[in-house]
């Protein structure tokens, strides 16, 4: 293998590629990442058996030939190095990297020990614009739950409700639903979060549709030069939208970013009790103040006004909370519950398209 390839061309390609490596687990090649040639493309791919990306760029070509070598390494060292051409010569299992000012060796492992990438065939295809799904994967995954013991709640779920796409993850103390296209397609699909965190770092800036391929097993997402293969969660998801309130007893609009203030001001006095801070709205006085305390600190309240129907308390998480208000884009935000035990919702009163539930603590 020879061949030629801009440092900027190459150091993108790795910073989308390198983090699926993964060098802990008992097959040590996965640490790597496999450079292969074709015509007058080099593809750089890593997989972590469960996820697959594979970023494709020029090059100028004098020899194919493919080696994997270790992605941390290759990463920070391309990162390092100036911008300009960088030379690319393979020598048995040794990778010579060269510039005008750089000689160096990086030893590899052959391509044929690593495992087999992922490839879809066929399936269903179907295309989003990157700007909606790059607001659905900001607004949801953050909701899908990081623990294990309960593999569906680690996915985000994609299924077709009534003509629309929908797109929600919940950890079971949250959830966010957004509504993404209106669609003739009926997939339910449960994509692990962390695939999807990878798409949206790939991404990026980039403008134009993602295509997307889905066989029952797994699902392909194409941007530009870059393929993302996931395996999809076997299970089924739950029955969420039966937790959904309809009707709320208390419903509070006020300003996104004044609810927002006094939530991280108050938060500041809850990390002694787990972040829970007690919101109490007032129809008669249209407040909403937010209380907390912290035994060995103090104690705080602020609030703030707003139009206000209904009257009550509630207990929430802070971070649940914050995490929900970053989430909405419009300048107000429209709070509701119906009981200190029952689930609260946030939206945007000028929007349907996206629901966070919070569900309330003990108080």
């Amino acid at each position: 293998m020879k061949l030629q390839v801009t440092q900027e061309n190459l150091n993108k390609a790795l910073n989308n590629v390198a983090r699926v490596a993964n060098n802990r687990g008992t097959l040590p090649i996965l640490g790597n990442i496999l450079l292969k040639t074709s015509s007058n493309r080099l593809s750089i791919a890593a997989t972590n058996l469960d996820i697959a990306i594979t970023h494709f760029i020029g090059s100028k070509v004098s020899k194919e030939g493919s080696i994997t070598v270790p992605a941390r390494l290759m990463q920070d060292f391309v990162s390092s190095l100036p911008s300009g051409v960088i030379n690319l010569e393979l020598e048995g299992n040794k990778l010579h990297i060269t510039t005008q000012q750089y000689q160096s060796v990086i030893n590899g492992i052959p391509a044929d020990e690593f495992p087999v990438m992922p490839a879809i065939t066929s399936g269903d295809n179907w295309k989003i614009s990157t700007n909606i799904m790059r607001g659905a994967l900001q607004q949801v995954i953050f909701a899908a739950s990081g623990d294990d013991a309960r593999p569906v709640l680690t996915g985000v779920y994609v299924h077709n409700i009534e003509g629309n796409l929908y797109m929600v993850a919940t950890d079971s103390y949250r959830l966010a639903e957004r509504k993404l296209v209106k669609s003739s397609t009926s997939p339910k699909l449960l994509i692990p979060a962390s695939a999807l965190g990878d798409l949206l770092r790939i991404l990026g800036d980039f403008e134009g549709d993602i295509n997307i391929t889905n066989d029952g097993q797994q699902i392909l997402f194409r941007v530009d030069d870059v393929e993302l293969v996931a395996r999809l969660i076997e299970g089924n998801y739950p029955a969420y939208r039966q937790l959904i309130p309809n009707k709320f007893s208390t419903v509070a609009t006020i300003k996104r970013e004044e609810l927002l203030s006094i939530t991280k001001v108050s938060s500041l006095f809850a990390k002694e009790s787990a972040g829970s801070i007690t919101i109490k709205i007032s129809e008669e006085d249209q407040t909403v103040s937010i209380h907390s305390i912290a035994s060995q600190i103090g104690e705080n309240t602020a609030s703030t006004s707003g139009k206000i129907k209904g009257g009550g308390s509630i207990t929430l998480n802070s971070r649940y909370l914050l995490d929900g208000l970053n989430a909405l884009r419009g300048e107000d935000v429209t709070f509701c519950f119906n009981g200190k035990l029952e689930p609260s919702l946030l939206k945007d009163p000028s929007s349907s398209d996206y629901i966070h539930i919070i569900m309330p603590l003990k108080s």
